[in-house]
């Protein structure tokens, strides 16, 4: 499978499931090959990560169905636009309206999310991407919850002919910043959520989970820290990690078993995770995220 860039992977409701993901060693040792000048982030490292992050899609239905209202507060405003000048700014705000176009997506939210695929063509345009995306299919596509499908399959072609353009072009550090954007701004959704509904612990585990991802991220961006904008990124990042090092996951492995459901046989793991996070965890990574977070839609 190719790289799916996260120029709105996060952004247009694409649900990320693990698939065919390349193990710990060849993830490290590739990251272990790159140089800090003009380093060029493997695909297949970039679309390792991306297939672990949970999507807008999936963190939206997750609080749609456990009865989290809507909140435009939390996400930010597409007028905001104008103060993104320079490329730094506009590929991390990309993949943080990509989350957000989600998001608004998921909860009906249709005028709102209009204005959000603006924005984002217009970024992605000052990117020199913009070639990519079909705004008047992709707004039809949208606003029609009959056709998630059909929106994935253009987007996610989209977004292969997108990395592929970058890597190319020596410009991986786009695919990086895209990525981590979109993560940013899913997990203030996320904690925002969750602070108000400690007691909901499928939500709370979910951000214990991201843990891993956020390794994975500071990795990536540890080889840019020769860019000044990138390195302040990395630092940001890698506080936000001293709090999730406390957080424990323990993976129990049981072997699988074979189920008969409706006449077809399934294959059900049986393994568990166990997710050790407390309240004041949730609420530290809260104060954190929106934090740097701030300091990236200002």
């Amino acid at each position: 499978m190719k790289t799916v860039l996260i120029v709105l992977s996060l952004a247009l409701l694409v649900a990320c499931t693990p698939k065919n993901t390349i193990d710990d060693f060849e993830l490290q040792s590739s990251l272990d090959s790159i140089k800090n000048k003009q380093a060029i982030v493997n695909e297949e490292v970039v679309n390792s990560i991306l297939e672990q992050i949970p999507s807008p899609l999936e963190i939206s239905v997750l609080l749609k169905e456990s009865g989290v209202d809507y909140n435009s507060r939390v996400i930010n405003s597409p007028s905001n636009i104008s103060r993104y000048h320079s490329t730094y700014q506009k590929a991390l705000n990309l993949g943080i309206y990509g989350a957000d176009l989600g998001y608004t997506n998921i909860y009906g939210q249709n005028a709102e999310g209009i204005r959000y695929l603006t924005s984002i063509k217009t970024l992605a345009n000052d990117l020199n991407i913009g070639q990519f995306f079909d705004l008047r299919t992709i707004s039809k596509l949208a606003l029609s919850s009959n056709s998630l499908d059909s929106l994935l399959l253009i987007t996610t072609q989209n977004f292969n002919a997108i990395n592929a353009h970058l890597q190319q072009q020596n410009r991986s550090n786009l695919s990086v910043l895209l990525l981590t954007g979109g993560w940013i701004e899913a997990m203030e959704i996320m904690c925002d959520a969750a602070a108000q509904n400690l007691g909901n612990r499928e939500l709370v585990e979910r951000i214990g989970e991201q843990k891993i991802i956020l390794e994975q991220l500071t990795l990536l961006l540890s080889f840019y820290r020769d860019d000044a904008e990138m390195a302040s990124l990395y630092e940001d990042l890698a506080q936000l990690k001293t709090i999730f090092d406390g957080i424990q996951i323990t993976y129990t492995y049981v072997e699988s078993s074979i189920e008969i459901v409706n006449g077809v046989a399934v294959i059900k793991d049986n393994s568990t995770t166990t997710i050790s996070i407390t309240d004041k965890d949730v609420l530290d990574i809260k104060n954190k995220i929106n934090s740097v977070r701030n300091k990236i839609v200002s």
